[in-house]
């Protein structure tokens, strides 16, 4: 049995966060021993497994700022990353470290030999705006920091192959570097219950449709377009009678952190962009959403809405397949990868809300149509997502890891 550690920067209820907990799953289920080091873990926004002690956690230099006034939160980020490694290194010992996201402590791992696998979600680099003369300053030190620090990893996975072919257009210095694939997965043993008490049971039984948008309250994730493609879609197919409307309903729902104020201030400018198209009780939102209430929206929708555009993966198209229920995604990055285009959902032109309101209005006009993508749906995930091939392939690369700094 190897001891195997995590270092991830704060452990909420994003898709991040649920491929690291999986991950840790997964290696225990093949007798490895597991600890997650994070900066931050609270376990009131947090996934089950980290609070129950199915995967201990670890916290440290939770006490150093997450920004300066709501700016520098990059800097920040790689500093409470070097504290964690630090800390990691000065107790603990562990055969390998897998390290995702903020990968500042990478190179301080390598220096005291330790064996390091890192996990590329995205390039950080292009998850920030650089839109302004003083923001290009200040990333890009950290812009070319990141691209170093990699470097350094023993291993590098990504998660789909839109962002292998975005990892080395982005980290040029990198491009002689191989990495590997390793798609995440739904973990196929968790119960789906037939029936879960909601307040929601009695407001959406008698709705003709209920699309679901699952998403963490961030820009970046492009919710507002779910409530755009809900406005046009009343507007182009003639939804003029409010008796009409009230037969289709939108859910919002996702992680939201009260200490993070993007998640405040982009939960409220969905809330006014509802308000302002004049749809707003047709609009339901969500947060931090417990197990049992992510399975029953799962189970009572027509089908899902997923915004992001150029998302590097995506587990919430995921997860809504291996529930059955189909998915309306944007025609880019992960979801190219996941969906089958017209079987198990539709791809729509990115940002266009009149895209998304076509394919919700086949929904509602053809009423076996959600049954019948999300049955395909459903084969298509377990098929070529299948959990245990996830699971061995993990083991492998990870043994073959550790055997290889065994024998050094």
């Amino acid at each position: 049995m190897s001891s195997i550690a995590f270092l991830h920067p704060d452990l909420g209820i994003g898709g991040a966060e649920r491929l690291i907990v999986d991950l840790a799953l997964a290696l225990k289920d093949c007798g490895h021993s597991v600890i997650i080091f994070t900066s931050h873990h609270n376990r009131d926004h947090c996934f089950e497994e980290t609070n129950n002690g199915q995967i201990p956690v670890i916290t440290a230099g939770d006490w150093i700022p997450r920004s300066t006034f709501g700016s520098f939160m990059a800097f920040w980020a790689y500093i409470r990353m070097i504290y964690l490694t630090i800390y990691l290194i000065l107790n603990y010992r562990f055969d390998l470290i897998i390290c995702d996201q903020v990968p500042s402590g990478v190179p301080i791992l390598k220096a005291f030999k330790h064996k390091c696998l890192f996990y590329c979600h995205f390039p950080d680099q292009l998850l920030s705006k650089h839109d302004s003369f003083l923001k290009k300053i200040y990333r890009f030190p950290i812009d070319f920091f990141e691209e170093w620090a990699i470097g350094y990893s023993d291993m590098i996975l990504v998660n789909s192959y839109f962002t292998d072919e975005v990892f080395h257009r982005t980290f040029k210095s990198l491009s002689n570097i191989s990495t590997k694939v390793l798609y995440p997965s739904v973990n196929f043993n968790k119960s789906i219950p037939e029936k879960i008490p909601s307040t929601l049971n009695t407001k959406l039984k008698n709705m003709d449709a209920v699309f679901l948008s699952i998403n963490r309250y961030e820009k970046k994730k492009n919710i507002e377009l779910a409530i755009e493609a809900l406005k046009a879609l009343y507007d182009k197919f003639n939804y003029v009678e409010e008796k009409d409307r009230s037969l289709i309903h939108l859910i919002i729902a996702g992680g939201y952190d009260l200490q993070n104020i993007e998640n405040l201030e982009y939960a409220e400018e969905l809330n006014q962009l509802a308000k302002r198209l004049r749809i707003k009780p047709h609009v339901t939102f969500m947060k931090n959403l417990t197990n049992e209430q992510k399975q029953f929206l799962f189970q009572r929708c027509t089908a899902v809405i997923y915004t992001p555009e150029n998302e590097h993966f995506g587990i919430v198209p995921l997860e809504a397949m291996y529930m059955s229920r189909p998915v309306i995604a944007a025609n880019s990055g992960g979801p190219r990868e996941t969906i089958i285009n017209n079987e198990t959902g539709f791809l729509c032109q990115p940002n266009s809300p009149e895209s998304f309101a076509e394919a919700m209005h086949r929904f509602i006009e053809n009423k076996t149509l959600s049954n019948q993508m999300g049955a395909k749906g459903h084969d298509h995930v377990i098929e070529k997502f299948n959990h245990q091939k996830f699971k061995n392939e993990l083991n492998k690369i990870v043994t073959n890891l550790i055997l290889i700094n065994q024998h050094e």
